[in-house]
């Protein structure tokens, strides 16, 4: 029983000591990508913003559907 314990603690010391190890690396340098947004390019198209008409559709249907604001 003892050896089996041993083992074990053996066993999570060395697991252990390595995942210790490796989160008390040095951080990764940034991107090369912040550079390129210095430039002069043409804005990107923004995803996740809604249109007008979407939103104009999503009251009709609030109101349809007799949700109160």
């Amino acid at each position: 029983m003892r050896k089996a314990i041993l083992v074990g603690l053996a066993i999570l010391a060395v697991s252990t000591s390595g995942a210790l190890a490796k989160k008390a690396a040095k951080p990764k340098a940034p991107a090369a990508a912040t550079a390129a947004t210095t430039t002069a390019a043409a804005a990107p198209v923004m995803m996740g913003q809604v249109s007008a008409k979407d939103r104009e559709l999503y009251e009709k249907n609030q109101r349809e559907s007799g949700l109160k604001k």
